[in-house]
């Protein structure tokens, strides 16, 4: 299976809890309780002794750190994947560009990603299900794909699977499986916070 890990808890989820609202955090790192999260996802990878080899993260920023711990902590490689990203719908979907994420990771490789690679602020659900779609035949074709560990957001997890999870969660997803089908829209982008 491939494991589909929720980034950990962001700046951005916590303001838009208090506030109800869209705080404007554009790319919102994880917080604190978002590292730690993260940290127990990682060691509950390690016990269950899952034969993972590499890492797919999403370019955005709490999803990249989310893959750096793990990274870490499984000794795994990582690579950045657009197809991933969350939603775009609120501030915290708005990257970093290209040239200023690899300076901030530069044992990454960002040089396939356009320098402003998100896309306009007011996705889809049809687009975003194009893009599970994509990254469902993508993983398909990968002959390590029951290796992986994606790092990702609530919207495109639940787009690929029709699974909620809660931050650092962990969806285990088969690409050669029937596809999902949503029978009611998903919900407010976002909706899992």
């Amino acid at each position: 299976m491939v494991f589909l890990v929720r980034h950990g808890e962001s700046e951005w989820n916590v303001a838009y809890k208090e506030l109800g609202k869209d705080p404007g955090i554009r790319d919102a790192p994880l917080t604190e309780t978002g590292h730690r999260q993260v940290a127990e996802t990682a060691q509950r990878l390690r016990d269950e002794k899952h034969d993972l080899r590499r890492i797919v993260a999403s370019p955005l920023t709490r999803a990249l750190q989310t893959a750096h711990i793990l990274a870490e902590a499984l000794d795994l490689p990582v690579t950045v994947e657009p197809l991933v990203v969350e939603q775009i719908w609120f501030s915290c979907d708005e990257g970093t560009p290209r040239s200023e994420l690899a300076d901030a990771w530069p044992h990454l490789d960002f040089e396939h990603l356009d320098e402003y690679w998100w896309g306009p602020l007011t996705e889809t659900e049809a687009q975003m299900l194009k893009r599970c779609a994509r990254f469902r035949t993508l993983m398909a074709e990968a002959h390590d794909w029951p290796h992986v560990v994606v790092a990702s957001h609530w919207a495109f997890i639940k787009g690929l699977t029709g699974n909620d999870t809660v931050n650092a969660g962990i969806v285990r997803f088969d690409p050669n499986a029937e596809p999902h089908k949503p029978d009611t829209a998903l919900g407010e982008p976002g909706g899992g916070l």
